[in-house]
């Protein structure tokens, strides 16, 4: 018997001048799904979380690339004490650290990443470079590490021997954490609660799609998706139950 998240159904359309075929989950797409970070999320430890109000800031973040390192940098210079609650603490570089296999990563401060305001914080609960972004009248997604903004989008490629490239973009699931996604309490694709949104994902998350596609392809996703959406197959996790938690604010 077919597991939920297997009852997907998907968008599939070739780029010739990129030779580029995409194949985009059309079911989360076309959900209602919603970051419900401060409303409902439990979080993803191994027990419920939600007094903690971490998200998914438990474990810190891991950097893509150099690109990424190096705008997270002039974003930590752009923080004030304000909007970051352990600056102190972070200050002339003590925020970054290398893992064992070389690899950049965000440093966990009392179990979450260190850039993670607790609850009760002055300057707001949560992400610093959200507050501050949001401050500046800029979009967040520009402050933040890419795997942060990202989730819980997920985008996979694979080049043939041909060099077609052929790219998946769906939503993240447990097992994209490795093997301490298995031991997550709660994850927010897994859980009706969290599609309590307005707005279908396409829209709700355009910004960070198009970031991560291209505005051409972009728009070609949301004709496809419009001529869908007239007959959508809900988002499996929707048919557990109603919902009747609101949404965050985003």
């Amino acid at each position: 018997m077919s597991r939920p998240e297997e009852l997907h159904e998907w968008i599939s359309f070739t780029d010739p001048d990129a030779e580029q075929t995409w194949m985009i989950d059309s079911t989360f797409m076309l959900s209602n799904w919603s970051c419900i970070y401060g409303s409902g999320c439990k979080g993803v430890l191994d027990d419920d979380a939600t007094q903690l109000q971490q998200g998914c800031c438990s474990y810190g973040a891991h950097f893509i690339d150099k690109k990424d390192l190096a705008s997270v940098k002039k974003s930590v210079k752009r923080l004030k004490p304000e909007h970051w609650q352990k600056h102190e603490k972070g200050a002339n570089n003590r925020w970054l650290i290398k893992n064992r296999d070389g690899s950049d990563a965000t440093r966990r401060v009392n179990d979450a990443c260190i850039f993670h305001n607790d609850p009760g914080f002055e300057g707001g609960m949560g992400c610093a470079f959200h507050i501050a972004a949001l401050e500046v009248g800029e979009r967040p997604m520009d402050w933040k590490p890419d795997v942060c903004w990202q989730v819980p989008l997920r985008l996979d490629e694979h080049t043939e021997d041909d060099g077609h490239v052929i790219s998946h973009l769906r939503e993240w699931k447990r097992r994209d954490w490795g093997e301490g996604g298995i031991e997550f309490h709660w994850w927010c694709t897994d859980d009706p609660a969290a599609f309590v949104g307005k707005d279908p994902v396409y829209k709700y998350l355009k910004d960070e799609i198009t970031e991560l596609i291209g505005s051409r392809t972009y728009k070609t996703l949301v004709k496809l998706l419009e001529e869908k959406r007239s007959t959508p197959r809900p988002h499996p996790q929707v048919t557990l139950k109603n919902p009747t938690r609101k949404p965050a604010k985003r």
